[in-house]
């Protein structure tokens, strides 16, 4: 099925080719590829306003995911009974302040697949609550990174890597 990525901020010069490139092969290795997934690019300014409504938290941040399938397992892929219901859910980046975040020696668009694909493992029913699932998250974003990295040559890891 279909990635849309979309930029809807104007702040940070974004080329969605390489994005698009990464998360296709991200989706590949996760087994979702038959499901639709949509990728918003925003602003610190439309981000913030999302984490407002939505978490209660007035901040800017780096991605918010809103996933299609609710309640699943960590890991579990969604068996839909309807053609319709092959969605995985939408994941916003905020591009402006993943770019603020980058360090001197960071690749921008390395930061913004690894962030996506951080995104990605929440819609799939990862967790970083508590210690436990922060674990398990970070193993398969740890996972998914190393394959793809091998695929692409990218040196990628977790973001959540220093979470507790």
């Amino acid at each position: 099925m279909s990635l849309v990525l979309r930029n809807l901020q104007r702040v940070i010069p974004l080329r969605r080719v390489p994005l698009r490139q990464r998360m296709e092969a991200v989706r590949s290795i996760l087994g979702v590829q038959k499901f639709d997934l949509g990728i918003i690019c925003v602003d610190n300014k439309s981000i913030q306003h999302i984490n407002k409504i939505y978490r209660q938290k007035n901040i800017p941040t780096d991605v918010l995911s809103f996933p299609f399938h609710e309640n699943l397992k960590a890991g579990e892929i969604p068996q839909p009974d309807f053609p319709d219901d092959y969605n995985l859910g939408d994941i916003f980046l905020g591009v402006e302040y993943i770019f603020q975040q980058c360090k001197e020696n960071e690749d921008y668009y390395d930061i913004l697949t690894v962030t996506a694909t951080h995104g990605l493992c929440h819609l799939l029913g990862f967790t970083h609550s508590t210690e436990a699932t922060w674990q398990q998250m970070y193993q398969k974003e740890k996972q998914v990174l190393e394959e793809l990295g091998r695929r692409t040559g990218a040196r990628l890891h977790p973001l959540s890597r220093n979470l507790f």
